[in-house]
């Protein structure tokens, strides 16, 4: 079998919108290699977190698995590293015969890097160097250095949110070299370059942006007219019938103006662009090696940015769609019938046993399912029709689990309420169907069957992939179906009752 070489082009924090063909993002670079390409766009993380979708994409598996659930990089991680027992689809390349080489962002594990997984590491950025917009705390140095501290009572300047006692927050800003990121993607330049044709390679490129604060070079800001960027539709959500939690993110933004989240947007799409330049120089030194027809090149993202929606910014716990809807777009020699939308429901563990099929390596055990039918465009059968997260939090715990397919969208928050959308008639998820109900009262509701059906697919996941989020204590059995109802007989008519709209 002829192994394909695999380049991985892994923005962080980029919503998957942003490159398909209605963005107002301008990609050039994107969108030539979107012409020999297929774009998939129903693809899904599985976390709204760096680390434990990093570790999923490595792994194939979900974070009840793996075992990351949030920054392995701060004092208070839930875990450092994924499992012992857990392997990256790394090692089975380099079985394979694969050379593996790694430059950027890792976030996997805090106590063994790429090189601990078969990489040969090209360049490692300095995370916190200059942006320390998320310190390790985990011994107060940031606090008893006495470096520089917010007040509270000095003047805000546009894009700062003041925070008294805190580090200074600045949400936008110009920088020609952000993240280092110019330097992650030459490191990868020289090394395609230079790399043989005597055996097959994988490359991962991992720039930082466009992770806020979005701080962009002053040219591809200059790309976009501030009285152009519109807010998104569902910006001025109230969220007054969503977990309280979410409005208190929200708060978070609340000094900045409707002038400044534009400018937060327009920044967004700068640095949106400015990773379609670099982007762009991987593109040419693989076309100039003449490397394109024996080889796989993958444009994905670890998790999405709220962008303004909901009047949100960055990531998190907030459970809305534009946390967890990701870049996915795929190209090289492996694909055909380039310049085609693949509406396939994707998970970002779907590719770790893609590039096992791909390099001929055996199959193991995963929760990703080979994309390489959809890559070939051929017909992918019993394919899913749902998507699920699992998140515990951030570094603020808070355990929460999702389900949605095309029509419903349940999810189970242990810290609040849960919440429930019609996604064909609300796509924006500003109506939440489950508010001011009770969970003693939501059989007797109009949409009780549909949150049976709903909390069935999610507690049946959760069996199939090791996540114990069942204790049966009264104080912390909190959704409103257990998982006993997977024992029990399904109510007659109870699946024409989920699937007809109430």
């Amino acid at each position: 079998m002829n192994q394909p070489n695999i380049i991985v082009f892994m923005t962080d924090h980029q919503r998957g919108d942003t490159i398909l063909t209605h963005s107002p993002v301008h990609t050039p670079n994107i969108d030539r290699f979107r012409k020999h390409a297929v774009a998939f766009s129903n693809a899904w993380c599985p976390s709204p977190h760096c680390c434990p979708s990093r570790a999923s994409f490595f792994s194939g598996l979900y974070p009840s698995q793996h075992g990351v659930w949030n920054n392995v990089n701060v004092g208070n991680a839930l875990s450092h590293r994924p499992f012992d027992t857990v392997r990256l689809f790394s090692q089975d390349l380099k079985e394979a015969g694969y050379r593996l080489y790694f430059s950027g962002k890792w976030h996997v594990s805090a106590e063994n890097g790429p090189d601990a997984y078969g990489f040969e590491t090209l360049f490692h950025p300095v995370r916190y160097q200059r942006y320390p917009h998320c310190p390790d705390v985990r011994d107060w140095h940031t606090y008893r250095s006495g470096g520089p501290m917010d007040r509270g009572d000095e003047e805000r300047t546009p894009g700062r949110v003041v925070r008294a006692g805190y580090p200074p927050y600045v949400q936008y800003g110009i920088d020609e070299t952000p993240y280092q990121d110019e330097r992650v993607v030459q490191a990868a330049v020289e090394k395609l370059a230079q790399v043989g044709t005597d055996a097959p390679f994988f490359l991962f490129v991992g720039p930082l942006g466009p992770h806020d604060p979005y701080f962009v070079p002053q040219r591809f800001l200059d790309l976009y007219d501030a009285d152009d960027i519109e807010l998104p539709e569902n910006f001025d959500d109230p969220m007054d019938d969503k977990p309280a939690l979410y409005r208190r993110t929200k708060e978070r933004y609340a000094q900045l103006s409707r002038e400044e989240h534009r400018e937060s947007l327009r920044h967004f799409y700068a640095f949106c662009s400015y990773e379609d330049e670099l982007f762009g120089r991987i593109l040419d030194q693989v076309e100039a090696r003449g490397m394109m027809e024996n080889t796989l090149i993958l444009y994905v993202s670890d998790h999405g940015d709220y962008m303004g929606s909901h009047g949100l910014w960055a990531k998190g716990l907030p459970c809305f769609r534009e946390a967890y809807h990701i870049c996915s777009l795929a190209g090289g020699g492996v694909v055909k019938n380039g310049g085609r939308e693949d509406s396939h429901r994707l998970s970002l563990a779907d590719w770790a046993p893609t590039f096992l099929e791909l390099a001929g390596a055996p199959p193991r055990p995963m929760a990703g399912r080979s994309l390489a039918p959809l890559l070939r465009d051929e017909p992918a059968d019993g394919w899913r029709e749902e998507s699920y997260t699992q998140s515990n939090g951030n570094e603020i715990y808070g355990i929460q689990r999702a389900v949605w397919n095309d029509k419903w969208k349940y999810v189970f928050n242990t810290f609040d309420y849960d919440e429930l959308y019609d996604l064909e008639n609300d796509p924006g998820e500003t109506h939440n169907l489950l508010h001011g109900t009770a969970d003693f009262n939501i059989a007797a509701s109009p949409y009780g069957q549909t949150v049976r059906q709903m909390c069935r697919k999610l507690w049946q996941f959760a069996c199939e992939h090791q996540d114990n989020c069942v204790n049966p204590y009264i104080m912390t059995a909190l959704a409103p179906f257990g998982p006993g109802i997977l024992t029990q007989p399904e109510k007659e008519n109870e699946h024409a009752e989920y699937e007809r709209n109430p």
